[in-house]
């Protein structure tokens, strides 16, 4: 048996060859099957849902804007407060408008006593009639009588020219006094006080001064969360200029920017997942696809791409999707305007519409500016009432009844 250092020293290589091949051989395997795993996770699941992290909260943004200017001299909210719809929140100074409104005032009073004038002028032109109708029967009575004996010569012709001139002078009387009662029917037929001209001309500037008085005071047209504010007190505002800002917290809604890639099997009405960054992963939020946005981001950027030009460059673009959320979950959990979110999209069942095919949204409408042209009208009524010698109605509200007293003042009555 011969030893042969040579050989002995070769033996560890092949050894350590084939660790290696074994080595290599699992983690090829290990990746096969990590593949494979990935392919089915993939292709049974995975391949079902659409996810974005460029989504954010959007909402309404309702500005507060005068619809008359003036001077602010008073400001009842500030940014971060609750306000419910209808609160004071703005004062504009009111002597010039409160001046207009009491001018309007007295000539609605006035117009209101001119024509309960014409409709009993009625009464005394008619009577005037009846009694130039008298006058002209008894002037041809007084002329038959003496025609009847002037052959007699009991009296002469003289006498019988001045009947005859007696008459004529009646008739022209009574025409008189006729035309004069048509001319007054003429502005009282088919009328009555409340509904003449002359009164619903005065009601309508009295209406128009009472609007510019009462939208001194800027009330929320929504209850929300006052942001924006940029008014201070003492500066001169005109109509239209933003002031403040209003969000309604319990109606906002994500949009997130899909790829165009992503919207290819996404349908309104598929069920949505989402996470905000300010609570993170332990609050799970959601909702459904509610619509799809007409363009793409790009389209509507202040400045769109000129891709005709032809010096271009091709970028994938994102197409901005509404996302409806849950409202119980919004109380329990409230967003922000802005703020960011994580969204996924089940897009496994594609029943719905790729676009909205109703008009079946609910409009967004607020009601406080109504109760301004109701007490108006509470106003108007009032003082035409007053001055008509009719019942007086009550007010139905304390800004009406304030308003009405003022109406109400002797110089009125």
């Amino acid at each position: 048996m011969s030893n042969n250092p040579q050989s002995a020293s070769q033996n560890p290589a092949p050894a350590a060859d084939n660790k290696r091949k074994r080595l290599l051989t699992t983690l090829t395997a290990a990746i096969v099957v990590a593949g494979v795993g990935y392919g089915l996770y993939w292709g049974l699941y995975a391949r079902h849902f659409e996810s974005t992290d460029d989504a954010y909260v959007a909402g309404n943004v309702v500005q507060v804007t005068p619809l008359v200017g003036g001077t602010v001299v008073s400001i009842a909210a500030d940014d971060t407060q609750l306000v419910t719809a209808g609160q004071p929140l703005i004062q504009l100074d009111r002597a010039d408008s409160q001046v207009a409104m009491e001018q309007a005032e007295a000539q609605l009073a006035q117009a209101v006593r001119e024509v309960r004038t014409l409709y009993v002028n009625n009464g005394s032109l008619a009577a005037n009639v009846a009694l130039r109708d008298a006058d002209v029967a008894k002037a041809r009575d007084d002329l038959r009588r003496r025609q009847a004996i002037a052959g007699s010569g009991a009296v002469s012709n003289e006498e019988i020219a001045h009947a005859q001139t007696s008459l004529k002078a009646a008739e022209s009387a009574l025409l008189a006094a006729k035309e004069q009662l048509a001319s007054n029917q003429a502005l009282t037929d088919q009328t009555t006080v409340e509904k003449h001209p002359n009164v619903q001309r005065a009601a309508a500037n009295l209406r128009s001064a009472y609007l510019a008085f009462a939208r001194s005071t800027l009330p929320a047209p929504v209850t929300g969360y006052v942001a924006k504010r940029s008014v201070q007190v003492g500066q001169r505002v005109s109509a239209g200029t933003p002031l403040m800002a209003v969000v309604p917290l319990e109606q906002v809604w994500v949009d997130a920017n899909f790829k165009e890639v992503q919207i290819t099997h996404m349908r309104i009405g598929q069920p949505v997942e989402l996470e905000a960054d300010v609570y993170g992963s332990k609050v799970k939020y959601t909702g459904h696809v509610e619509g799809f946005s007409a363009g793409t981001g790009a389209a509507f950027s202040l400045l769109p791409a000129q891709n005709a030009t032809g010096n271009w460059i091709k970028v994938v673009q994102r197409l901005p999707v509404r996302i409806a959320l849950d409202p119980q979950q919004l109380k329990e959990h409230p967003l922000r305007v802005g703020l960011s979110m994580n969204v996924t999209v089940d897009v496994r069942k594609e029943e719905g519409a790729a676009l909205i095919t109703a008009t079946t949204a609910k409009p967004l409408q607020t009601d406080v500016y109504d109760k301004v042209a109701q007490d108006a009208d509470e106003l108007i009524a009032r003082i035409i009432a007053v001055n008509n010698g009719g019942r007086v109605p009550a007010p139905s509200s304390p800004g009406a009844a304030s308003a009405a007293r003022a109406a109400a003042k002797p110089a009125n009555t």
